[in-house]
């Protein structure tokens, strides 16, 4: 048995594409790329406004309340919830992101969705000094790319800030 080619079966050389944890990347706001976990985030959907159902009373970043796939759901708008420069409203349809946990789903309405990235967990750094204090307790961390800053978003936190 020729043992280089065993080696090759039970070792096999590893996949670059294929390593870091999955993320959603999108752009929050005007110009904020973000990621988010793809262990929390569930479905992109692109909304038609009109199926939308607006609540009075509400924080100015509740946008309203969907009916997806026979759940109701509260919309925000994850920028204006994190007191950044809203989406538009003058659009014929949102771009939303559906996010959970075991206990809720939430969706957020986003700017674009840009697909799918694949992020090592060292690559994500720490966000003080690099972004707003005030979107610090909504975020994992940052990454520092050559021409951005991407933000990596606690599904968590924002999923806690909604349910108050």
């Amino acid at each position: 048995m020729d043992t280089s080619a065993l080696a090759l079966r039970t070792n096999p050389i590893p996949n670059k594409k294929n390593l870091g944890d999955s993320y959603l990347k999108f752009q929050f706001g005007q110009q904020t790329p973000a990621v988010l976990s793809m262990s929390r985030a569930t479905e992109v959907v692109v909304l038609p406004v009109d199926r939308l159902t607006p609540m009075p009373n509400m924080a100015p970043f509740v946008m309203g309340l969907i009916n997806r796939r026979s759940r109701v759901l509260w919309l925000v708008d994850l920028a204006r919830m994190l007191n950044l420069p809203g989406v538009e409203t003058n659009v014929q349809h949102y771009n939303v992101v559906i996010i959970s946990n075991e206990s809720m789903s939430l969706g957020v309405i986003v700017q674009s969705v840009e697909g799918i990235v694949r992020l090592m967990p060292d690559s994500i750094h720490s966000p003080l000094g690099h972004v707003s204090s005030a979107l610090v307790p909504y975020l994992r961390g940052c990454i520092l790319q050559e021409t951005e800053i991407l933000l990596v978003l606690d599904a968590e936190a924002i999923l806690r800030y909604a349910q108050q």
